[in-house]
């Protein structure tokens, strides 16, 4: 849902009502997890999207009605793999979906999804009841239980009934050292992907905001001195990448970074510069175990030498790291696409198309227990091939 925001916010600042249309769980194929979110404005334009298929098509339908009338649905949109393919789709699957209206009025509304929207770097947190009266309705962190840290429903909301708890993580640290080309085009992308980044350089001439636009944080020194600033102690979860191609500046920064416990630290270069690196770390007592810590050169190999496209590699790598992923085409592995709640090594490169751990190959996100639905009429499908609504509770 927090990526609705940007677009969200403005409208319900003006006083006008936005309709969410809101997955609360995949109980068969689905190309978006629990938690993602399309809306309806009032001049009848759509934010975001659930599926890019026919289950968007329902869903604004339904948001139209809910944004006309304010009463919360509840209902499953989807196709069985037999009408989807008779519809000529690729595939079939099923989302569990809430429809609320988002109403300026209402005092929770527009600080929550501002907390969900906040660029800093901490976590938010948003609920949002699934049943009883008060079906649709935004709760902010502080009427969510405690436990609730991770995206998904919980049974503690207000008079028992169920509450989907919207989490946004924390966004990581990306430090860059170094503020040539290829750090302005890695500071972007890196951005883009959700990383709070920082640019550190010796001259100050290149670290500017006109150059990085996208950086929290600009910051004009020797990167072994600034870096235990920038990390603070967000190291544990933070990525350091060196790509200033000097020694003076990049071997005390890998050290600093090293000894400061960074998850991923990274360099670029060739590989005689890897090679010089490190045999200089050596040389100043970093151990054999964390020198093989530090990916050098840094990047996957996509062929390409240009700042954008080599930035792209190099956080290629930084989010396989992250996520315990291989690097390799999706062609080459078995096992699900999308691998929420799975490990990396539940895909393999054996010549096996079948999931070899059985189940969804799209998402093995759970669907919620509560079996309880919003009041008021059951949505019948406006197109009875696209959506299956859920019976009156």
């Amino acid at each position: 849902m927090w990526e609705l925001g940007p677009a969200l916010l403005p409208r319900l600042h003006e006083g006008e009502p936005v309709a969410l249309v809101t997955i609360t769980g995949v109980p068969r194929s689905a190309p978006r997890p629990v938690g993602s979110s399309m809306a309806l404005l009032r001049d009848g334009s759509l934010v975001g999207s659930l599926s890019s298929g026919c289950v968007d098509g329902d869903a604004a339908l339904l948001a139209t009605e809910v944004l006309a009338t304010g009463r919360a649905v509840r209902t499953v949109l989807g196709l069985s793999d037999d009408d989807a393919r008779a519809a000529g789709l690729a595939c079939g699957g099923s989302v569990e979906v809430v429809v609320h209206r988002l109403d300026p009025r209402d005092p929770a509304a527009r600080p929550a999804l501002a907390a969900l929207t906040s660029a800093g770097p901490e976590a938010a947190r948003v609920g949002v009841v699934l049943s009883g009266p008060r079906t649709g309705e935004l709760l902010d962190e502080t009427r969510l239980p405690p436990g609730a840290v991770a995206t998904g429903v919980v049974d503690a909301g207000p008079g028992g009934h169920p509450v989907l708890v919207l989490v946004r993580p924390p966004r990581r640290r990306l430090v860059l050292v170094g503020a040539g080309e290829h750090a302005v085009a890695l500071c972007a992308l890196g951005a883009a992907a959700g990383y709070d980044v920082a640019v550190c350089d010796v001259w100050d001439r290149l670290v500017t905001a006109q150059r990085f636009p996208a950086a929290s944080r600009l910051a004009v020194g020797t990167p072994d001195e600034l870096l235990p600033d920038l990390l603070g102690d967000r190291a544990g979860t933070a990525a350091v990448c060196v790509l200033s191609h000097d020694d003076r500046v990049d071997v005390p920064a890998l050290e600093t970074a090293l000894r400061l416990g960074a998850s991923f630290v990274g360099a670029m270069g060739s590989r005689a510069s890897t090679a010089h690196r490190a045999a200089q770390l050596a040389a100043r007592g970093t151990s054999a175990a964390d020198v093989a810590r530090v990916r050098m050169p840094l990047g996957l190999d996509l062929g390409a030498d240009d700042p954008t496209g080599t930035a792209l590699a190099v956080l290629a790598e930084v989010v396989a790291a992250r996520h315990g992923g291989s690097g390799l085409p999706l062609r080459d592995l078995t096992g699900p696409v999308h691998r929420r709640g799975h490990r990396a090594s539940d895909r393999t490169q054996q010549p096996d198309h079948e999931n070899p751990r059985g189940g969804d190959p799209w998402t093995s996100t759970p669907s919620p227990a509560s079996a309880e639905h919003a009041p008021g009429p059951t949505w019948p499908s406006p197109r009875a091939r696209c959506s299956s609504p859920v019976a009156p509770g």
